[in-house]
C-alpha cells in the first residue's frame, strides 16, 4: 500500500508540476460547477428533443439521483472513514504543491466528489443519448474536470481515478434500476 501511496503521490507532483500562469484561471473555472450550465443545458434539450417532457423528467430525476448519491457515498463512506489529506494538506508535500487559487479545499480528499459526479453524469448522459459524439465528449469533459483538480493542487490521481469507478458505478446501478423498474411496469400492465 506504501508503494501505491507513493507512486500516487510522484504523480501528483509530475502532473501538477505541469503548470502555466495562463492555465491558472481556466483550469479555476474549469473546476467550477457553474461553469458548465451552458453543457448542462445541451444535454437537457437533446434528451428532450429525443423523446419529450415526460423522458426529460425521467433523466431530470435519474441525474439528481446520481449526483445525490454520488456526493453522498464519497463523503460519508470514503472521506470521512479513510481521512488521506489533500495533498494541499499533505505536510510532506508543503511547499512542493502547486495551489493557482490558494483554495486548499476540504481536509480529506478521498475520493473525489467532483470525480464521482462529473463521471457519474457522463456516464449516465451517455447511456440515456447513445450518441457516439456525446459520449466522447462528456469523456473529455469529465476528463478535463478531473485533471483541473489534479492542476489545482486539490486531489491526488489515485483519488480522481476511485472517484470515477464510483461514479460511474451509481450511474450503471441507477441505469439498470430504471429498466428494472421499467420492464416490471410494462409486466404488471401485460405488455
Amino acid at each position: 500500500m506504501e508503494t501505491l501511496v507513493r507512486w500516487d503521490q510522484a504523480l501528483f507532483l509530475f502532473l501538477n508540476g505541469l503548470h502555466t500562469p495562463w492555465l491558472d484561471a481556466p483550469m479555476g473555472l474549469v473546476s467550477g460547477t457553474w461553469t458548465w450550465l451552458p453543457l448542462y443545458g445541451v444535454l437537457l434539450f437533446l434528451v428532450w428533443k429525443d423523446g419529450g417532457w415526460r423522458r426529460l423528467v425521467g433523466y431530470v430525476v435519474c441525474v439528481g439521483l446520481v449526483v445525490l448519491l454520488a456526493d453522498r457515498i464519497s463523503v460519508v463512506a470514503f472521506k470521512d472513514v479513510v481521512q488521506r489529506l489533500r495533498p494541499s494538506h499533505e505536510p510532506l508535500l508543503e511547499g512542493e504543491v502547486y495551489l493557482p487559487t490558494g483554495h486548499r479545499g476540504g481536509l480529506y480528499g478521498f475520493v473525489s466528489s467532483h470525480a464521482a459526479n462529473v463521471w457519474g453524469v457522463a456516464l449516465l448522459s451517455s447511456l440515456w443519448l447513445r450518441r457516439r459524439w456525446a459520449t466522447w465528449g462528456l469523456c473529455l469533459w469529465a476528463m478535463l474536470v478531473c485533471y483541473s483538480r489534479i492542476y489545482l493542487g486539490l486531489h491526488y490521481p489515485g483519488d480522481l481515478l476511485c472517484g470515477a469507478l464510483l461514479g460511474a458505478g451509481i450511474a450503471a446501478g441507477v441505469w439498470l434500476a430504471l429498466h428494472f423498474c421499467y420492464q416490471s411496469f410494462l409486466k404488471a400492465r401485460g405488455g
